[in-house]
């Protein structure tokens, strides 16, 4: 069953069913979904649909010619296969459909890794036949790097021809949480925090057994589809994988800034640690955060802001699973699991659930249900008023886990979240009210607490129009 993907669809839809000739580019990372969506899109259309492969150029043009030529267009009364790259391309006009001329090519790097020409025969093509015809190609890929620095950049033969380019992403919460049914919703954040919204990660867990059944059949055992899932993909895409794996394993344990990263995996080169940061950042395993209202010296800076695992499987490995590797290899599944995850897996989901609750405001903004339109939202850290343990403010470093800032900075909303067993409690209540103190002055402030497991009564019994209250049980997903 195909899950998600709602926008992608739409997209290639309004595409497909519109008047003008198409060239699209749709790309992501590996097992983001791109080509169960594209095999979604296509299957009530007439179609060709090529998988490219890592193989010879002339095999390439053979399997290629197979799929033209067995759509009974005029050439395959003559021909096995075509002569070459330009008369196999120039051919999808003669395709006989009804509608558009519909051909997606997946994995379009390969087919341009043996032949550096493709670009060039398709560009011309393009100019001088294709853009006149109802034909809608798709080009996709994985490589994201040899995508956006060699097939879009302004030097190669394609840039401009684009009517569309669409990069996809992980799944939010709110759809990956539709491949587990039977869970509640603190285990499917749960689950949403160990495998994020990667659909090839999702389709691994079975919602019928527990969490704990799942991480241990279905990560842990050796031999399992996600058990070499890391090594693999740094394998394939870096060299020097050690030094890799130990800025990793530093982001994942807490070292996030520049400095904390060169001690901790004792890089001392800033930048070559610069270096190594800015590839893992192209392969969508970082990313770099800065304050929601960092400025444009700041964001040109690569030494501020933090550093941070985008993928969550990543993040759940090596902050579990790396160190652990040899006892897993040995066996030690129920071991490692009771001994080094159980009671830890709260803790760990509770950077998750500021994502989620993240996520939830912009469904809420999307259906006109905040108390105002923000422009921005993101995390805030910096200096700034703190409660002391006298009940004073002073001046401290510290964070907000939601923020977010209406177009002319006049509304400013503060979200706290708390996913503990406890209710959120008054005291963090007051924490809340003490930051950002100096902004009440001139601005309208509005709270937005979040809670596993509830508030405190005084929290409730101040409960206004500036005061939102999200009980997990409460929350709308939907």
């Amino acid at each position: 069953m195909f899950i998600g993907r709602e926008q992608e669809l739409n997209f290639l839809n309004s595409r497909y069913h519109s008047k003008n000739t198409e060239l699209i580019f749709l790309y992501g990372r590996y097992h983001i979904g791109k080509t169960e969506t594209l095999h979604e899109f296509c299957k009530d259309k007439e179609h060709i649909f090529y998988s490219c492969q890592e193989c010879p150029d002339n095999i390439q043009l053979r399997n290629f010619s197979q799929s033209l030529l067995k759509e009974n267009i005029k050439a395959s009364q003559y021909l096995s296969t075509f002569y070459d790259w330009q008369q196999a391309l120039s051919s999808i006009i003669e395709l006989p459909y009804k509608e558009k001329k519909l051909i997606i090519i997946d994995e379009f790097p390969y087919m341009c890794k043996n032949n550096k020409s493709i670009p060039s025969i398709l560009q011309n093509l393009w100019d001088t036949t294709l853009k006149n015809e109802n034909v809608m190609i798709v080009l996709c890929g994985s490589a994201m790097s040899f995508i956006e620095k060699e097939l879009l950049a302004n030097k190669n033969p394609l840039y401009g021809r684009a009517t569309g380019i669409y990069k996809m992403k992980e799944m939010n919460f709110f759809d990956a949480r539709k491949f587990f049914p039977n869970y509640s919703l603190e285990q499917q954040i749960i689950t949403y925090s160990i495998l994020g919204g990667i659909p090839h990660y999702l389709k691994q867990f079975n919602s019928d057994l527990t969490i704990e059944e799942n991480i241990k059949y279905n990560i842990l055992t050796k031999g399992c589809i996600l058990f070499n899932e890391v090594e693999f993909l740094l394998h394939q895409e870096l060299r020097e994988t050690a030094l890799y794996n130990s800025i990793i394993e530093a982001i994942a344990l807490g070292s996030t800034k520049v400095n904390e990263i060169s001690t901790q995996t004792l890089i001392n080169n800033t930048s070559k640690n610069s270096v190594y940061l800015k590839n893992l950042i192209e392969l969508g395993i970082v990313e770099r955060e800065l304050s929601i209202d960092a400025g444009n010296k700041e964001i040109a800076n690569n030494n501020r802001g933090i550093y941070q695992l985008t993928n969550q499987f990543f993040r759940f490995w090596y902050t579990f699973i790396f160190t652990n590797y040899s006892s897993l290899e040995d066996g030690d599944v129920d071991g490692i699991y009771q001994y080094v995850i159980a009671d830890n897996l709260d803790r760990y989901a509770s950077i998750t659930y500021e994502k989620v609750c993240q996520q939830y405001l912009t469904r809420l903004q999307l259906k006109n249900k905040l108390p105002f339109r923000y422009e921005k939202i993101g995390r805030w850290f910096g200096k700034t008023t703190v409660r002391s343990k006298n009940n004073n403010t002073e001046i401290k470093e510290t964070k907000i886990d939601i923020l977010a800032l209406s177009k002319k900075e006049k509304c400013y909303l503060i979200g706290e979240c708390k996913f503990k067993e406890s209710p959120f409690s008054y005291s963090e209540y007051l924490d809340t009210l003490a930051k950002l103190e100096p902004l009440k002055k001139n601005n309208k402030i509005y709270y937005a607490l979040f809670s596993k497991n509830g508030f405190d009564e005084n929290i409730i019994e101040e409960k206004n129009e500036q005061l939102l209250l999200f009980n997990l049980k409460d929350m709308s997903f939907d």
